[in-house]
């Protein structure tokens, strides 16, 4: 293990005692909290590892126990706080190990830079103009589902051929800016997009696989904190027992996601997560029809 991702974990760890602390949960509620623990790793291992967000993972699960919307959208916020932060200093550690090597690599910091602008303008946009999402949050994150995963396994072929882009035309710039507003509109309403789109349009446009999900996870990660000031203080729905377990998995699903991309290798991980995807959003709409 190297030395970066043993601080990680050593300061994610000692966060999360402290928190145990200021958080009460009884004795008697640690054994079914602990459930979350599993699917906080799972939930971070995906997000991190295809540059999709944890809340593909997390908000059908919230739904099934009975989370109100609020509460499934703040708390799928406060565990990708964990995950993805700790995915994207990772990616970010990966990026400048290989900063001299890989001239594919050239336009990530323009690709952060022009997406994450637009996705906070399009997150605060929702909330400072108290736009409601547009239909009951089960139909409209099946339907975002569905057509994720059709996204995600149309990359899957894309992503088979050489790679023939590292530099960014100019709409390319006009597109990351509209990627970023769009997917920040609608990850204030899922807490999931604005990676997903990221990632889809560069993986289709050919860009290097690996910096795409790079890119997507740092921008998910920075949109997560620049919303925590609307559930934490504004409309504080975390429901923070389950934040406390989940949390800490995901930084360790966060650290790993990237050992696992280079174990099990990018397409083989979009292909499956794509399948899995399309199936949870299909089955959450047949759900609704019945």
């Amino acid at each position: 293990m190297s030395l970066n991702k043993s601080y990680l974990i050593a300061l994610f760890l000692l966060a999360w005692v402290v928190a145990l602390i200021l958080v009460p949960i009884t004795f008697d509620e640690l054994s079914g909290y602990f459930s979350f623990a599993f699917l906080g790793l799972i939930g971070a291992i995906f997000a991190n590892s295809t540059g999709a967000g944890g809340g593909v993972v997390f908000i059908p699960m919230f739904n099934q126990l009975g989370f109100t919307p609020e509460q499934a959208v703040a708390t799928s916020f406060g565990i990708q706080s964990f995950g993805m932060t700790a995915g994207a200093l990772t990616w970010f550690f990966h990026r400048c190990k290989h900063c001299n090597a890989e001239s594919d690599w050239s336009p990530f910091a323009t690709i952060i830079a022009m997406t994450t602008v637009f996705s906070i303008v399009g997150i605060w946009l929702v909330y400072g103009f108290g736009q409601a999402i547009p239909g009951s949050l089960n139909i409209v994150f099946s339907g975002f589902s569905v057509l994720l995963g059709l996204a995600i396994l149309a990359t899957v072929y894309v992503s088979g051929k050489p790679t023939l882009h590292s530099q960014l035309k100019t709409y390319d710039l006009v597109a990351l800016g509209l990627i970023g507003l769009l997917g920040g509109v609608i990850t204030a309403w899922l807490s999931v997009g604005v990676g997903e789109l990221l990632a889809t349009y560069l993986i289709l446009r050919r860009f290097n696989i690996i910096m795409a999900i790079a890119t997507a996870v740092i921008v998910s990660a920075i949109t997560v904190w620049f919303s925590m000031p609307q559930h934490l203080y504004l409309q504080p729905n975390v429901y923070w027992q389950v934040v406390m377990f989940a949390g800490p998995a995901a930084v360790l699903g966060g650290i790993f996601a990237r050992t696992l991309v280079t174990w099990l290798s990018p397409r083989k991980l979009k292909l499956f997560f794509g399948f899995w995807v399309l199936i949870m959003g299909l089955s959450g709409m047949i759900e609704v029809v019945i």
